[in-house]
């Protein structure tokens, strides 16, 4: 249930309300096998190499300069402690124990201050332009002084999508927690609303106008490197390039923005095509298993970011879930690795996977 309205609606109608539910829930798993068919579809076989010394395998990785255990990075998911009363500290402490990258969203209910007292750690910040400009700096600011080392800005919500289960239900943040970057500029506090109580906060906050400028305006204000986040086209890899982004982040925002754009797997090597290896591409979604993280590495990405099972796990048992999962991702990655013929990551190649793309297709006969 999501709330005490929820419940009330329940005792008066159970039949109507359980078939909503139930709808909603089916059209979930829906939208999460269609992204599991990309990753399972998609890919034909693998193609492992044998008779390889793989006594000693190195996952561990560079990005943007920082070095990491291994290419398996927490991807910003917002008010985590709407999942465990410890939130995003919790998830910036099992990042730092598995010696990965954690992303604070902006609209974390710990704010960057907070996050970066849980102790040493290399962490991101993912940014959300604001109508109001000196908001932003002041944030990008704090990001800096509190030691997170890049921002990733997000670039596929200038409005957010249509999220029918928040109408339904009328969501809002619980009246005990805010969005703690924005404590003490009145954005902290989402207000309820006829719908969606974050539709209304979105529609009332986030820059619209947001553009490629604003890409080269940040660099300005900041010497942080710049990742954007929510590519999903080569044309727009080419302009993320121009506009100076030090990498980019291919992602759909979860689908929860926009029907029927493609799996972030299925986008991942046009972009990386397009990028010539000038900068580095992430993948961030529908990762699951460890072969995932070695299917999108084939496919030219130099890591990946979870963010639905770091939530996951946060919900079921706080830090130590998230441990359990990163430690999960890693071991399977690791004996992926090894039964690939792969003992460093450079040796990952696209001659280890096929796709759907490299059979053969027959010609139709008149």
């Amino acid at each position: 249930m999501d709330s005490s309205r929820e419940q009330k609606r329940f005792c008066k109608d159970p039949v109507s309300f359980s078939f909503l539910f139930v709808r909603q829930e089916i059209l979930f798993v829906i939208g999460f096998y269609n992204r599991c068919d990309a990753y399972l579809g998609l890919f034909n076989s693998f193609r492992p190499r044998i008779l390889i010394d793989v006594s000693k395998i190195d996952m561990t990785t560079t990005v943007l300069g920082f070095k990491i255990s291994m290419p398996i990075m927490v991807a910003p998911t917002a008010m985590q402690k709407m999942a465990h009363p410890d939130g995003e500290y919790a998830t910036a402490r099992a990042a730092s124990a598995a010696g990965t990258i954690m992303t604070l969203s902006s609209w974390a209910t710990s704010s960057v201050e907070e996050v970066a007292s849980t102790g040493p750690g290399i962490r991101f910040f993912q940014l959300y332009v604001y109508k109001n400009r000196n908001v932003v700096e002041q944030l990008v600011r704090r990001a800096e002084r509190a030691g997170f080392k890049a921002i990733a800005l997000t670039v596929d919500t200038p409005r957010l999508g249509r999220r029918e289960s928040d109408i339904k239900n009328r969501f809002t943040l619980p009246p005990n927690l805010t969005l703690k970057n924005f404590e003490g500029l009145d954005l902290g506090k989402m207000d309820e609303a006829n719908d969606s109580g974050l539709a209304s906060y979105v529609a009332g906050q986030i820059d619209r106008t947001l553009s490629w400028k604003d890409v080269q305006w940040l660099q300005t204000i900041t010497k942080l490197p710049i990742l954007v986040k929510g590519v999903l086209t080569g044309e727009d890899a080419r302009i993320a390039i121009q506009a100076g982004a030090a990498g980019i982040i291919v992602s759909n925002h979860g689908a929860r923005q926009l029907d029927y754009v493609p799996a972030t797997i299925s986008a991942l090597e046009e972009v990386v095509k397009a990028t010539q290896g000038r900068i580095p591409v992430f993948l961030d979604g529908g990762v699951r298993r460890g072969t995932d993280v070695f299917k999108a590495l084939a496919l030219g990405a130099s890591g990946i970011f979870i963010g639905r099972p770091v939530v996951f796990s946060l919900a079921a048992e706080g830090e130590a879930g998230v441990r359990k999962v990163l430690q999960m991702l890693r071991d399977e990655f690791e004996l992926t690795m090894a039964l690939s013929g792969c003992r460093s990551l450079k040796e990952i190649s696209r001659n280890h996977i096929t796709t759907e793309w490299d059979t053969p297709r027959p010609s139709a006969r008149l």
